[in-house]
Formats: structure tokens, C-alpha cells, sequence
């Protein structure tokens, strides 16, 4: 019989915990936050604290590589949070107004997701693994650190260490503590090498607020969930009982816009964006939010070639965390606790060949998702730097560059690019596609046709008048 031990009981650790008890593994979830599991969706959104979830008001979308997993996985759980009232949104109904055959095609389903606010999500697969057999989930414990043994001259973890002095032994540790994961520091504790981490401020800051309509309804898209407009970015994202939240994503270092944390001037932006401004049309429930400071990391329990740990996997944000404007974090993290499940399911009895294969699975299949957020996210600061001291942008020439100027004209392109948001496939896996290569050279389509929405000379008079409407008001 074996046991598993997951730190940390936000939604990726659960859903890897229930995914290894259905599997017959004896699973102890220790989370650090003492607050009891709410009873309803509701009671989770009004006062459910979660003070270890820097983000858990913060806008959420669920892409539909993450309901794959539910669906396939966890379908009582997609089922609960259908019952919920989670959203059910078919990406295809964002398709740009100049695609001109919007047919629907077998396979299209793929992009239908179901969605919801953090908190939602969160209580269904809480309330869910409360009814796990095999599974514990404590709540009000915190892990200090790691128990190991050394294995071949590898520190071997055995366990983890509790603040109140005990200790829990484990054929198995899983690190689901997200972005603040102190496992780095625990490892070099144990006697293990120096974890390998790449690092860096994502370069953006999101002001966000939540609405709600009064008769649960949600509006209707007619642009792209994540749209550019010249130095910042527009997210609409729905999500479930007639809520949605809008950001305005901005370059962090960029002063003037720090006025959007003014509720007035952030809907004066909006406002003035055609395709974006019926977001608005709601009651909110919420003041404007912001969230800076956003760290791109990766991390690899790995050194030449060699595992510097065995019997401990991190999983989601424990393992690689990202700007959130793509919304792609839950989505890996439940694809990469999927994937975990699969590695323990074969590998169990040898922990060093389970580290080498989860290092594998994880730089293969998960390490180019990471790549291309970091890429996308240095182009779009580069993009928006140029806009904003009127210098010329990133060259058009770039094959990533052609397919974004390609994806508002064509299906099987913007299919294509759906893909890569969706967390279906990578950039590099679909631009390697000859068929969808040779469509980019038929169209030969130069550069990007910008979203309707104010330039930067508009942008910053918009913000001037309304703080000089107020003080006139006032």
C-alpha cells in the first residue's frame, strides 16, 4: 500500500490528489490555510479566505485543454460545477468578424471550455475531495520542510516536517504550494544540488473588476478574450452565474496608466474600446483591483541530466508559474497532475527512474508551453515599448508574426491559434504543420490589422479629462 503526501490544497493539488486516490494510493492533502470549506459557490465568493492565494479574486479562466481533463478525469467534478453554475463557452464564438466561412467542422467541440471564478472552482473540487475514500485533506497544517535520507549520494525525501513538530512519512511527496513554493530552499536543506530556475518579472500589471448581469446571461463576444490594443491589453473573461471580469493589462513600468486603479478613468478606457465596451453592461461586484509584481519562473529537479531529489514531483505553479494574462495556469496545472497521476501509476516502486520520467515528461510536454508565454510575453513588451516612444516594433518578418497577422482572416489559422491558447498545442507544433505554413504564404497577409480602441495620444487624454471631470464634479 502507498502513500502520498500533496502540499498544498488549492485546485491543482486537489485535483492531483483525487486523480491518485482514485488510482488506490493512500493521499494526505496538508493545506496552510485554516478556513473550512464553504457550503455553497456563493459563500465562496463572499468570504471564503484563502490568504496563501495571492490571486483568488483575480480574474480566472479555465481553457478547454483544462475541461478535457475534467471531462476525462474528474467528470463528477465537471458535472458539480456545471450544477454550480459554471460557464459553458465555445472559443469559436470569438472568431473574428473577417473570417468569412464560419461553418462549424467536426472536432470543433475542443474549443467549447466550462469556466467560473477561482473560488467556485475551488469549493466544487474541495467539497468533492471531501468525499474521496483514500484521500485526507487537513486544513491549519503547514509544511517547514522536507524528511530525506540519502540514496547513491541523492537526498531520497521521505516525508515532510510539520510546524507543530511532527512529521509524515511518503513513498511519494507532490509540491502543489504554487508561486510561493519554498521548495528550492527545502531541497538545498536536505543536501541536494542547487535547483536549476530561470526567473524574471513578466513586465505587466492587470487592473481588474467583476461584473454580474441581473438576469444571468453574459455578453456576447465579438472579440478575442485577450485582445492588444496599442500599449494595453483588454481580457473579457466569463464565468458562472452570469459573471464575467474585465482587465485592462498594462506594461508595469508604464506611470501614466497607473490611473487606471481610478474606478472612473479604468471605464473611461473601456468605454471607449467599440468591441469591448458591452462588458460594461452589468452591475459590478467589485472595486478595480490590481495585481503586480507577476513572476515568470521554471524550475528543473534536474542538473546534467541528473535528478538532484527523488520521491518529491512539483506540480503546476510549484513547478512553473507565468503572466496570468493568457489564463493558462489551472489548464497546465490539471493536464500536469494528469500526467503525474500517469508517471506514479507506472513508476511508483523506483524513485529514481520516476524522477527521470517525470523531469522527461515535464521538459517535453510542459516546458515548451512555459516557452511560449515567455516569448509572447517579451514581444508584446517590446511591442508596446516601441508604441509608446514612437519607435519602430518587432520586425514582421517573424514566422510567429505572420500567423498572428494571419489568424483574423482564416479558419483553419485561427482554429490553429485556438490551439496554442487552449493549451491544445504549442507554437512550435503548429507552425510546424506544412498545410498551415502554406496557407500563411498563399495569404501573405503583412502585418496584424489592429482592434478598434483608443491610440496612445487617445489613451492618455482619456484618463486626463475624466480625473478633470472629477475635481470638477468634486
Amino acid at each position: 500500500m502507498s502513500s502520498i503526501v500533496v502540499v498544498g490544497g488549492g485546485v491543482c493539488g486537489l485535483a492531483s490528489a483525487v486523480m491518485l486516490a482514485r488510482d488506490r494510493h493512500d493521499v494526505v492533502v496538508l493545506e496552510a490555510d485554516a478556513s473550512r470549506v464553504p457550503e455553497s459557490p456563493d459563500e465562496a465568493w463572499e468570504s471564503w479566505e484563502r490568504d496563501g492565494v495571492t490571486q483568488f479574486r483575480m480574474a480566472h479562466f479555465l481553457h478547454s485543454g483544462g475541461r478535457a481533463v475534467l471531462d476525462s478525469e474528474l467528470p463528477d467534478v465537471a458535472a458539480a460545477l456545471s450544477a454550480a453554475g459554471a460557464a459553458r463557452f465555445d472559443l469559436l464564438d470569438c472568431m473574428p468578424a473577417m473570417v468569412a466561412d464560419r461553418t462549424r467542422r467536426e472536432g470543433d467541440e475542443r474549443f467549447v471550455t466550462l469556466t467560473a471564478r477561482r473560488p467556485v472552482l475551488e469549493q466544487v473540487l474541495a467539497r468533492s475531495a471531501q468525499l474521496q475514500p483514500r484521500l485526507e485533506v487537513r486544513r491549519g497544517v503547514t509544511v517547514t520542510g522536507l524528511t530525506s535520507k540519502l540514496y547513491d549520494g541523492t537526498p531520497h525525501v521521505t516525508g515532510v516536517r510539520l510546524e507543530s513538530g511532527g512529521q509524515i512519512g511518503a513513498d511519494l511527496v507532490v509540491d502543489a504550494m504554487g508561486r510561493r513554493s519554498r521548495l528550492s530552499q527545502w531541497l538545498l536543506e536536505a543536501g541536494a544540488r542547487p535547483v536549476p530556475e530561470q526567473s524574471e518579472d513578466s513586465g505587466f500589471i492587470y487592473y481588474q473588476r467583476m461584473f454580474r448581469s441581473s438576469d444571468q446571461s453574459l455578453p456576447t463576444p465579438v472579440a478575442p478574450i485577450n485582445s492588444p490594443l496599442g500599449t494595453i491589453s483588454l481580457l473579457t473573461l466569463p464565468a458562472d452565474n452570469g459573471t464575467w471580469a474585465v482587465v485592462i493589462a498594462t506594461a508595469s513600468g508604464d506611470q501614466p496608466l497607473k490611473r487606471l486603479r481610478d474606478a472612473d478613468r479604468w471605464t473611461a478606457v473601456v468605454s471607449a474600446c467599440p468591441l469591448h465596451a458591452h462588458w460594461l453592461d452589468g452591475e459590478p461586484i467589485t472595486p478595480v483591483a490590481a495585481m503586480g509584481g507577476v513572476l515568470d519562473r521554471c524550475r528543473r529537479l534536474a542538473l546534467d541530466g541528473q535528478p538532484v531529489a527523488t520521491g518529491i514531483a512539483p506540480i503546476a505553479d510549484a513547478w512553473a508559474c507565468t503572466n496570468p494574462s493568457l489564463g493558462r495556469g489551472i489548464t497546465v496545472g490539471l493536464r500536469h497532475a494528469q500526467r503525474l497521476r500517469d508517471v506514479v501509476r507506472e513508476h511508483l516502486d523506483d524513485p529514481n527512474v520516476l524522477a527521470r520520467a517525470w523531469d522527461e515528461i515535464t521538459e517535453t510536454e510542459f516546458k515548451p508551453l512555459y516557452d511560449d508565454v515567455i516569448g509572447e510575453d517579451r514581444s508584446r513588451l517590446r511591442q508596446v515599448e516601441a508604441l509608446r516612444h514612437g519607435l519602430d516594433g518587432p520586425s514582421p518578418n517573424s514566422q510567429v508574426l505572420r500567423f498572428m497577422a494571419t489568424m483574423p482572416h482564416d479558419p483553419d489559422v485561427f482554429r490553429a491559434y485556438l490551439e496554442t491558447r487552449s493549451c491544445l498545442a504549442t507554437m512550435r507544433e503548429v507552425l510546424a504543420r506544412p498545410a498551415l505554413a502554406q496557407r500563411i504564404d498563399e495569404q501573405a497577409i503583412a502585418g496584424t490589422t489592429p482592434l478598434p480602441g483608443p491610440d496612445r495620444k487617445q489613451l492618455l487624454q482619456l484618463l486626463s479629462e475624466t480625473r478633470l471631470q472629477v475635481h470638477q464634479l468634486l
